[in-house]
Parts: C-alpha cells; structure tokens; sequence
C-alpha cells in the first residue's frame, strides 16, 4: 500500500473503562505517524458500539485497522467484516466466533480461573467490586492509578454482554493477538485459545488485564507492526 493508503487505526476500549486508557499508545502510534482516532462507544449494547465504531470509520478516506482490548474484542469482531476493515488486533480481548458472546465465552470457567468482581446488575448495568478492582483489572499499575480507574469506572450494559456475533470479522481478515500474561478477567489459557482460533499473530507479555495501560509500548509495537504489514 501507498502511504495515503496506510491503514488508520481505531482504538476501542472495553467495558468499565473508556477511551482515555489508550492515551499511551495513542502517543506512541502518533509519533509513529499513523492516523489514530479513539473510539468512544456506550457500552450499552454490542449494536450500538458497533454503530459507533462505523461512525469513525465514515470519516476516513481509506482502510482502517481495528484494536480491541476486552469486551472492545467483540465490538472489532462484529464490525471487522465491514470491506474498509483491513484487519483486527486483540489485546488480552474476547475474539468471538459466529453466535457467540461474552456470556457465552464465560458461561464455564475451567477449574481454578479467576472470578472477575462483577457485582449484581443494577439498572441493566455492571460494575466491577471497587475493592477487588486493583488486583482484578489492573493489578500491574500503581494502586492510586488503580484506584482512580475504579472510580471512574463506566458501568457496562447487561445487553453488550449478550450481544453475539453475527459474521466474525477474523475469518476473512488478518488479525494479530497480545496475550496478556498474568490477566486475572479473561484467563490467559482462554485468550491463547482465542487467539489460535481466530489464525492470529500471537505476541505474549508479563501483564495484567489493563496491559493497554501498563505496557502501552508492548501495544503500540503489535499495532504498529500490523499497520506495517500493508506498507
């Protein structure tokens, strides 16, 4: 590909969480000189995230790759089948195959897996156990940072969770994997699964579930090498 070809890239963030954890390796791409845009989607409803993801990808003038870290994984699946799609990245994300879930993809931990905090359903929402947060979801980051993340985290819609895929975006398009070492939300066995199935390009660090925070140079070096891939 030309360089006005070179694929932009969509960062999409998980549940819990929004767009604004991505700042490091939004950085570093930046400084690479890729097009970056962060995809602010509700978490509501995999439908609605999805429309949002399509919104950003309306602005472009060409291709794009789609980076998803947990549940965002879904979101990349579902709209990676979109032709301006050229490819998927994972990091320590759900990569569903056709009719599945999140709740299908957590229906039976195996023996012994971490139990993410998730409290009751209020109001068709969720939200991590404040107390459990830092060793949950980000137990490699200060516990201030850690802290402030539970705070302000974003309650995430019961429906986005059962949103299934309809058309996985990573059968007909190339996809690479970040393996999130020591993730204690999607265990580490699940996403190497995932990431085999799906035919990715596997990459592993030492990390928790918010690697994307913690190792934002590990991120944007997998990203990177995906964009290069193109060139």
């Amino acid at each position: 590909m030309s360089e006005t070809t070179e694929p932009a890239v969509l960062l999409i963030h998980g549940g819990f969480a929004d767009g604004s954890g991505w700042r490091g390796v939004y950085d570093r791409l930046r400084a690479q000189g890729h097009r970056v845009l962060v995809v602010q989607h509700p978490t509501l409803s995999l439908e609605g995230d999805v429309a949002a993801t399509k919104q950003l990808l309306d602005e472009l003038d060409g291709p794009a790759i789609l980076v998803g870290h947990s549940y965002g994984g879904v979101v990349v699946t579902e709209t990676g089948s979109d032709p301006r799609v050229a490819g998927l990245v994972y990091i320590a994300a759900f990569a569903p195959d056709k009719g599945e879930s999140v709740n299908t993809l957590i229906a039976d931990p195996p023996p012994g897996a971490p139990v993410p905090p998730i409290l009751p359903p209020r109001d068709g929402l969720l939200y991590l156990d404040r107390d459990k947060f830092h060793d949950s979801f980000a137990g490699d980051l200060p516990a201030d940072e850690a802290a402030f993340m539970a705070d302000s985290q974003v309650p995430w819609g019961v429906e986005a969770l059962a949103g299934s895929v309809t058309e996985p975006g990573w059968r007909s398009k190339p996809s690479w994997y970040l393996v999130a070492a020591d993730d204690h939300m999607i265990p580490p066995p699940a996403q190497r699964q995932m990431a085999e199935r799906a035919g990715a390009t596997v990459r592993e660090v030492p990390g928790s579930h918010s690697v994307y925070v913690s190792q934002p140079q590990a991120v944007a070096d997998l990203i990177h090498a995906a964009v290069e891939s193109f060139a």
